[in-house]
């Protein structure tokens, strides 16, 4: 099967990044590290920006940004799913099927993952209020305020939403806003 990528240098781009099987295992505090980590050192080597951000137990939400004449996010995909692969404990890791197995793989994460280029200022701002709102959408939490690891706070911080922002109510995205 062929399948297509956006390749825009310099593009902001929505990604949702899934454990293999959905398994619930990324809130756990030695994978927050890790993954932090496996951030911290892509971002070293293959500069770009986070601009939001929602761990949740069975997937990622983020944005990013990159650099102007780069468009390879793929490989900084692939070099943090290795990172936290190659460092996370055993039991993390899902039964293999004969096709990981041929290929090396583990099964810690999805083959592939989603990925929506922001098409504006718009889109950029609805995206962000998703990936803030997901936990909720989830049931993990009852406002975006309480989950952990988010970029949320530093939404707040900024002054782009008030602390309460998603606290009791159902927020409606149109269908081209986030995948899962």
């Amino acid at each position: 099967m062929e399948y297509r990528r956006a390749k825009i240098e310099g593009g902001t781009f929505f990604f949702t990044v899934v454990t293999h099987n959905r398994r619930e295992f990324l809130c756990n505090t030695e994978n927050i590290l890790l993954l932090r980590q496996a951030f911290r050192e892509v971002i070293s080597k293959s500069p770009f920006i986070v601009d939001a951000i929602a761990i949740l137990p069975n997937h990622i939400h983020c944005i990013w940004t990159l650099p102007p004449g780069d468009s390879d996010f793929s490989d900084r995909w692939r070099l943090i799913k290795n990172y936290f692969t190659h460092h996370c404990n055993i039991k993390y890791q899902g039964k293999i099927s004969l096709s990981r197995r041929n290929k090396g793989e583990k099964a810690v994460w999805q083959r592939r993952f989603w990925e929506h280029q922001i098409q504006d200022e718009i889109d950029f701002i609805r995206h962000v209020d998703y990936i803030h709102y997901n936990p909720v959408k989830h049931g993990y939490v009852k406002a975006p305020k309480d989950l952990n690891y988010s970029s949320f706070i530093l939404y707040v911080n900024k002054g782009i939403y008030d602390i309460d922002w998603g606290s009791g109510v159902e927020i409606q995205f149109p269908e081209d806003v986030g995948n899962e």
